[in-house]
């Protein structure tokens, strides 16, 4: 029995060592995020809004100040970046990425683990959106 208890405890940690610790290649997230029109999905969410030239640099400033964010790749410069956001307490991996598309920044926010993000990457960019 302890023998049981002992693998399901293990196991537990080795699953959340890997939330917090598998690698983020960018070649799998940092893509163009094909946003053709406002979507609300059941991981994420994609949204289109008309920014102008400087919308871009002050997004990035605005996505910058969350907590646990950091950018995955690309740059303003590029007109694209790709950003991680890690939940608090386990550490789950949110992608967003933001591509300038002319005076449209479009942007794709999604959860790397799970069929369902509750509703936080919608929380997130629309936070974001709205201050910006």
């Amino acid at each position: 029995m302890r023998l049981v208890f002992l693998i399901l405890i293990l196991v537990i940690l080795g699953g959340l060592a890997w939330i917090r610790l598998a690698p983020s290649d960018p070649e799998v997230w940092h893509v163009d995020p094909q946003v053709t029109a406002d979507q609300d999905l059941a991981a994420g969410v994609r949204r289109r809004i008309a920014a102008g030239e400087e919308g871009f640099a002050r997004l990035h400033a605005i996505i910058l100040e969350t907590p646990r964010t950091e950018v995955l790749a690309g740059s303003i410069a590029e007109g694209q970046v790709t950003y991680i956001t890690r939940s608090l307490w386990m550490g789950f991996p949110d992608y967003t990425t933001v591509r300038q598309n002319g005076d449209v920044l479009e942007l794709w926010a999604r959860a790397r683990f799970g069929q369902s993000d509750l509703g936080v990457n919608r929380a997130r960019v629309d936070d974001w959106l709205s201050r910006l």
